[in-house]
């Protein structure tokens, strides 16, 4: 029989011509083909894209004749798929604000329990230290709180997920802290956990015991869905925050991750511990995808 011929796979957001890429590298656009923002398997095994999540998305599409352009969501959203359903959970806080808790005894610490896997109670749970000194978000603090918003504020009662209720007293300008109390009877697990109702839950972790590291947040390299079309030079359409990196706050289990170990970062997304950067007991980690796409109203 004669040959079948099957259409080329068109990408949005990526380009897949080689001298594209090769001038990319040479300009400095990105560090070269393992470069996290995939357009090689390559960058995109180090990105923490999985073979699962590739062979998934080849069944979603298909094969056609006709030439097409696939959005790049379709992969993304079968790398979520997937990474959900093997990535185990952990607490990060990307950009960091010091939580006091004032009517916690100095010096005291305790443990909570949080699960590895919501939906798979068979992987356990894991110990959280908890301390009278927390990082939090800095967007879950607001000093004047915008309407429907329900996080941390003065006055205001938010539970500390897998921990205690907390009230927040006020923000002290001083030493850059939110304070706070919290109700000793609330802890996440006991009978008294019930009586609070409350409208705001937030992740956390101990100052004392957590560590910085390097985390890199990776998004699509260009802000338009077919760069370089008409008479544009595809250089300009270059997505300038495509990469940031941040120093977060991660718990103590995750400074033992080993290179190529997926994590999802709870509230944040899918991270995988970077290949070629991590050390033992320093990874340095990747977004590999968000929880959402935060590129379908744009």
């Amino acid at each position: 029989p004669p040959p079948t011929e099957l259409a080329r796979l068109n990408f949005t957001y990526v380009v897949l011509a080689k001298r594209k890429w090769v001038q990319l590298g040479e300009e400095g656009h990105v560090e070269g083909w393992d470069d996290p923002r995939p357009a090689t398997l390559v960058g995109a095994r180090r990105r923490g894209y999985t073979p699962e999540g590739f062979r998934m998305f080849c069944e979603r599409i298909g094969v056609a004749k006709a030439d097409s352009w696939i959005d790049l969501s379709v992969l993304e959203d079968c790398m979520r798929e997937h990474l959900n359903e093997v990535a185990p959970r952990r607490i990060a806080v990307l950009d960091p604000l010091k939580l006091v808790i004032e009517n916690y005894p100095a010096g005291k610490e305790e443990t909570c329990e949080a699960p590895n896997h919501p939906q798979k109670p068979e992987l356990g749970k894991r110990p959280v230290p908890f301390s009278r000194e927390l990082w939090i978000e800095r967007e879950d603090y607001q000093e004047v709180p915008a309407k429907g918003y329900f996080r941390r504020f003065p006055g205001n009662k938010v539970r500390l997920r897998y921990g205690f209720v907390l009230e927040c007293i006020g923000y002290d300008q001083a030493t850059n802290t939110v304070r706070c109390k919290y109700f000793e009877d609330s802890k996440s697990g006991t009978p008294g956990a019930d009586t609070y109702k409350v409208k705001g839950n937030i992740h956390w972790l101990s100052a004392k015991h957590s560590h910085a590291a390097e985390v890199r947040l990776y998004d699509r390299l260009f802000k338009a869905p077919h760069p370089g079309a008409g008479e544009t030079d595809f250089i300009k359409d270059r997505n300038p925050e495509s990469k940031k990196g941040i120093t977060a706050q991660l718990e103590p289990a995750l400074g033992e991750a080993k290179p190529e170990e997926r994590f999802q970062f709870e509230r944040h997304g899918y991270f995988v511990a970077d290949r070629a950067d991590s050390k033992p007991g320093a990874p340095v980690f990747n977004r590999a995808v968000t929880l959402r796409d935060s590129w379908a109203k744009k």
